[in-house]
């Protein structure tokens, strides 16, 4: 009796571990490029292949290209594999974000700084709540992001948004209103994807410029992958929580494992983070601490 009642106490305890542990994202499905998303400009820079499943997106000296998601969204998670431009990609950058359409607008950005040959892309992130950014983070990508693909992805529901690269958590933006920081919950986001030139600032802050005789830059997309709350015109029918994957227990904070992983990016990989940055910000920002930056 007594081992028996041992053991029913430690599945309880584990249970209930188990029940406050971070967990990772479902696995993401891959669909055509038009299940999703849809073209915005420059149509003919887009390239198709394989009916749909796998597209490139071309900048040239004339112009680059870009596609959205065809909903807006409250939450969920959000995923795309991409082949970056390779060889001299310097001046360039491929983004990934989501943004909502007003003026005091939430967005949550990955982008890619191109390169000159031979050396590490950098990868910044950014996260805007009420029109407010400014919140820049760059790392060292840990591979080379244009010989295969890779996943990038960000989860977002009430608590937090997290961003991974290959199911690894770069950065974590936790749900801080309480500390008087704005939060993206109430205004839809639509997901967007770019390749255009910004040799004005992307690569070593504008030193680097565009060599158009390596035109046409190339990157490359697969997966379009978006399993999120599609909003109507009212917002309020987004509240999903409690409802859906990403609303539950285990997506309110990273796992052990999931902070560990991060501390090594950070340790190892990144290379500016606003939260350290004392000339811009004297006072450190209230979220950071939170977000375990410091």
């Amino acid at each position: 009796m007594a081992s028996y009642q041992q053991w029913t106490l430690f599945v309880s305890l584990l249970c209930l571990v188990s029940a406050t542990m971070g967990a990772p994202p479902r696995k993401p499905v891959s669909v055509p490029f038009g299940r999703n998303y849809q073209p915005t400009w420059a149509f003919d820079h887009i390239k198709y292949f394989n009916g749909g499943s796998e597209i490139q997106l071309h900048l040239d000296k004339y112009t680059g290209t870009g596609f959205q998601s065809k909903g807006n969204y409250l939450f969920g998670h959000f995923h795309m594999q991409i082949k970056l431009v390779p060889g001299d990609s310097a001046g360039t950058v491929t983004a990934f974000y989501l943004s909502s359409q007003n003026a005091e607008h939430d967005e949550i950005d990955f982008e890619f700084l191109g390169n000159r040959t031979g050396q590490p892309y950098i990868l910044q992130t950014n996260v805007f709540t009420g029109g407010k950014g400014d919140r820049e983070q760059r790392i060292f990508l840990w591979f080379d992001p244009t010989t295969a693909y890779h996943s990038y992805s960000v989860l977002w529901n009430l608590y937090q948004i997290v961003f991974f690269v290959d199911d690894i958590p770069i950065r974590v933006f936790k749900n801080s209103k309480d500390l008087g920081v704005k939060f993206p919950f109430n205004q839809p986001m639509k997901l967007y994807s770019s390749l255009w030139n910004a040799d004005d600032w992307a690569t070593r802050g504008g030193l680097e410029k565009t060599d158009w005789s390596k035109a046409p830059f190339i990157a490359t997309y697969r997966g379009f992958h978006i399993d999120g709350c599609e909003a109507s015109v009212e917002a309020k029918f987004c509240a999903t929580q409690g409802q859906r994957w990403w609303d539950q227990k285990e997506f309110q904070d990273l796992d052990s494992y999931q902070w560990r992983r991060l501390r090594w990016v950070r340790q190892k990989f990144t290379i500016y983070n606003y939260c350290t940055d004392r000339v811009r910000y004297p006072t450190l920002p209230p979220e950071c601490k939170r977000d375990r930056d410091i």
